[in-house]
């Protein structure tokens, strides 16, 4: 059956429904599941032995019906989804394959990376120039950056907290693989490095990098420059844009045809390298961050988004296949051009959304902050340190301004952790230990990210009284259909 990629913005009456279920087929896969989890229990618990390979067949017949859903379903949503639950069970049985199809997802990012840099240009500059209000430029700029630096520090108290109370860092047991682990060497960040960072040099290298941040600040004093200049020369930059900025979501729209090979990839990769083990091994510290990150969705952001009336059904909707990307390929980047697609069909202005989305992935990445309020602990609790109460509040303080426009540098996270741990007088060999389950870690937090900042983008269209959310039909119909 043939995959219809996702529909642009604008075109949403030409959108086909997607597809009921039969419920026979429903029953027949819910009674699957159930067969396949109960065998898999009772083996587990050793209540009556089954070999590897009967349960293997049962899993895997379990994934053929599961397949089965996905064809009924026609959405390219249902597809990635499922392609994250094939990649999980092709990386535990055949593993030695698996760590061989890393490939395929750098492909999908690497080809998602060209997108952005044109994108975010030409959206930008057509919501700047196409409307010619500088005064809203500058207000969306001071409201982003309020609502970005009360949510990250918020986000960054929940980890604090969170670490507190688990106390995940005492008795963990390294596992070898964290050992044999390869830490990324830090060079000394200035307060003038951190400035300096925002803004380009050379906008080729801004784009080679990836430093989004630096795109951003080019695209909206470029977007300036031609609001200001004479129609005659205006004109043809806005048709220029305005095709550049179709052409590419049209891009993106070809490039999420590869998008469900990309996860399962990404997922067996992920499984065939590290195994399952290290999930028991380091379970405590895992379930820590994940219970802080819902937390912090349940008590943080959905209180924000019921706050500024946004229409939460809709929103999970438009939000659900940039976040599934996100969390299987571990990359902000691999989902932006598909996220900023996603909110514009939801409500949000074009040049709204082209502004606030890719500015909030460098200041309001509320996963990654709250990792690593949470990270620090982790490092002078397993290191037997004690950090007072004060000691804790500065270094929250401090990655309040070091974790700030770092989304273009792989694994930042780390890297800042690394930085924190130096500046605080903390040993950083603990790291080796997150290491072996960043990429768990980074999962969650990623995702985190994403949502974080699709929510900024409808709650800053609210504060501009601009937001005009879709009506169910599209916004129901929203994920790509098969």
């Amino acid at each position: 059956m043939p995959i219809t990629p996702p529909t642009s913005p604008g075109a949403g009456k030409n959108k086909t429904k997607v597809s009921k279920v039969p419920r026979r087929y429903l029953l027949f896969l819910l009674i699957t599941l159930f067969v396949v989890s109960f065998l898999t229990i009772v083996n587990h618990y050793d209540i009556f032995s089954i070999s590897k390979t009967v349960l293997m067949i049962f899993r895997w017949v379990a994934i053929v019906v599961i397949v089965g859903y996905a064809i009924y379903k026609r959405s390219l949503t249902t597809w990635i989804l499922i392609s994250m639950i094939l990649g999980a069970e092709f990386g535990h049985d055949l593993p030695q394959v698996a760590i061989k199809m890393q490939v395929v997802s750098m492909i999908f990012l690497r080809l998602i990376k060209t997108i952005i840099a044109p994108l975010i240009f030409a959206t930008l500059v057509v919501g700047i120039a196409g409307h010619s209000n500088l005064r809203q430029v500058g207000r969306m700029g001071w409201k982003s950056l309020i609502y970005f630096e009360i949510i990250s520090t918020i986000a960054l108290f929940i980890g604090l907290l969170a670490i507190n109370i688990s106390k995940a860092g005492v008795g963990v047991k390294v596992p070898e693989i964290v050992n044999q682990a390869n830490i990324p060497s830090v060079p000394a960040t200035t307060g003038t490095d951190m400035i300096l960072h925002i803004f380009p040099e050379n906008i080729a290298k801004s784009i080679y990098e990836g430093q989004v941040l630096q795109i951003v600040v080019f695209s909206i004093i470029f977007g300036i420059a031609v609001a200001m200049i004479n129609d005659k020369y205006k004109k043809p930059m806005l048709r220029f844009t305005e095709s550049l900025a179709e052409t590419m979501f049209k891009f993106t729209q070809l490039i999420m045809y590869f998008a469900p090979f990309a996860v399962f990839a990404a997922i067996a990769y992920s499984i065939g390298h590290m195994g399952l083990d290290i999930l028991f091994n380091l379970f405590k510290l895992l379930a820590t961050l994940y219970v802080a990150l819902i937390i912090f969705l349940l008590t943080v952001l959905l209180p924000v988004a019921l706050l500024f009336k946004i229409p939460l059904r809709r929103f999970i909707n438009a939000v659900s296949e940039p976040v599934v990307i996100a969390f299987a390929t571990t990359s902000s980047e691999s989902d932006l051009p598909i996220a900023l697609e996603r909110m514009e069909e939801f409500g949000g202005p074009r040049k709204i959304v082209a502004f606030v989305m890719p500015t909030g992935y460098s200041f309001n990445l509320d996963g990654t902050t709250l990792y690593l309020s949470l990270g620090t602990i982790f490092v002078a609790q397993i290191s037997g340190i004690h950090l007072p109460l004060e000691k804790q509040l500065l270094i929250v303080f401090t990655l309040m301004l070091t974790s700030k426009g770092v989304a273009g540098v792989p694994r930042a996270s780390l890297v800042i952790l690394l930085g924190t741990a130096a500046s605080f007088g903390l040993p950083t060999w603990p790291i080796y230990i997150i290491l072996g389950i960043d990429e768990l870690m980074d999962m969650a937090r990623t995702s985190v990210n994403v949502l974080g900042n699709c929510l900024a983008t409808a709650v800053i269209a609210r504060w501009e009284g601009e937001f005009n959310p879709a009506p169910d039909p599209v916004c129901n119909s929203a994920p790509s259909n098969l």
